[in-house]
């Protein structure tokens, strides 16, 4: 025990010996003080002459400064104090360092970060279908290059550091957003116009459509877009089918809006789920082309087979309405066709009101192919077959002349 308090006692007097008269470190003298006193004399003299320095670190966005006590240093002023042993210059090694350097170069290069924005496209519904933007490359300040310059400065001059960016470039192209908005079909129907209770349904039924997006894989429902047909809601009474005859109803002409999206959607390569045709053949297209929809029982469905969205306009002008699809092409270019296999004759009945006479027409049994062309390899594809009903015809005899024939409507619902 005697022989540890001897040590103890003989490095504490080591310690505070005095240093030797003459002895200078790094220029400021330290003769004749104690070691603690000389190496406290040293690090005071240091920071003060660190105060009067800064980093300066720029970026693209901010100047970022940095000063005493941010800016730290280490010493081996102990080290070199204690090795004296006579009068004389000496030099102790001091190294500058930034405290926490490691957060605060993350801090900034969050700061400094200028995310890249991918092209994309805006869907509108007018005008222009889509309004293309280019994007714009991002970048990242590189952080290794970053601390090696912080630590090179603070070993020199403290000069200013500048910031060296990496790019972080686009993953896609703008081609390539063009390529997922593309026109993959679209269709038109023509309406009397002057008709205006039902060209005013046929327009608000196609304007509920109009912006309406389809993500991929996902299924559209004609009813549950466009909503009831209720007067409440601005539908308007217009000729519509029910049983097999034309009579007034709520929403009349809305089966003409829910055919010509049917085609555009066959042409565009959808999938259609659910589709139902009229009683009677209708005049605004070919058979085997309709899809007649009413309440919430008869709908018009149709998937969207892409991964990419599917987008829908439509137009409606005077006296027509069309619906157009955009999205990623399969590659298939489509078509529709129509086969009449069988007519079937109206039934024929005289009477004596010339006011009671209609014109009826044939029904007929109908069969629809969607043809699919495959970089010039064609298939047809039967999708349906349809039989549509007779109207019987009311004639009134030859010999005397009708004044005023009521005749069939031209068009259905």
């Amino acid at each position: 025990m005697s022989a540890v308090t001897a040590g103890f006692i003989f490095c504490l007097c080591g310690f505070l010996r005095a240093v030797p008269k003459g002895v200078t470190v790094n220029g400021e003298n330290v003769g004749g003080l104690t070691v603690p006193s000389a190496v406290e004399k040293l690090r005071q003299k240091t920071a003060e002459e660190l105060k009067g320095k800064s980093l300066c670190i720029y970026g693209a966005k901010a100047r970022y400064v940095f000063t005493y006590p941010e800016i730290s240093f280490k010493d081996d002023f102990k080290n070199v104090l204690g090795s004296v042993k006579r009068g004389g210059e000496y030099s102790a090694n001091v190294s500058y360092y930034l405290c926490g350097m490691d957060e605060i170069i993350n801090d900034i290069c969050r700061e400094e970060k200028v995310e890249r924005v991918e092209p994309y496209a805006k869907f509108r519904t007018s005008g222009e279908p889509f309004y293309y933007f280019e994007g714009a490359d991002g970048k990242q300040p590189d952080i290794a290059r970053l601390k090696a310059d912080i630590q090179a400065a603070l070993k020199g001059g403290f000069e200013s550091v500048k910031i060296k960016y990496l790019t972080a470039f686009r993953r896609t192209s703008l081609d390539s957003v063009r390529q997922k908005t593309a026109l993959l079909g679209k269709f038109t129907t023509y309406f009397d116009a002057s008709n205006t209770n039902r060209a005013c349904n046929i327009r608000l039924a196609a304007a509920l459509l109009n912006g309406v997006k389809v993500e991929g894989g996902k299924t559209l429902s004609f009813n549950d877009t466009v909503g009831a047909r209720l007067p409440e809601r601005g539908f308007r009474s217009a000729k519509i089918i029910e049983n097999g005859e034309y009579v007034e109803g709520v929403g009349g002409g809305v089966c003409q809006v829910s055919t010509t999206l049917y085609n555009a959607a066959l042409l565009s390569g959808m999938a259609v789920t659910e589709y139902h045709p009229h009683s009677l053949s209708v005049g605004y297209v070919a058979p085997s082309r309709d899809a007649m929809v009413s309440g919430s029982s008869c709908d018009l469905k149709f998937k969207n087979p892409s991964a990419c969205p599917v987008y829908i306009r439509s137009r409606t002008g005077n006296g027509y309405v069309t619906f157009e699809l955009y999205g990623k092409s399969d590659g298939a270019k489509y078509s529709l066709e129509t086969v009449v296999r069988q007519t079937i004759p109206a039934e024929e009945e005289l009477c004596a009101d010339p006011s009671q006479v209609r014109e009826g027409k044939d029904g007929l049994i109908s069969e629809g192919y969607l043809v699919v062309n495959r970089s010039g390899f064609i298939k047809k594809i039967k999708i349906r077959t349809d039989r549509y009903a007779p109207q019987k015809r009311v004639i009134f005899p030859a010999d005397l002349s009708p004044q005023d024939g009521a005749g069939e409507p031209s068009e259905s619902a």
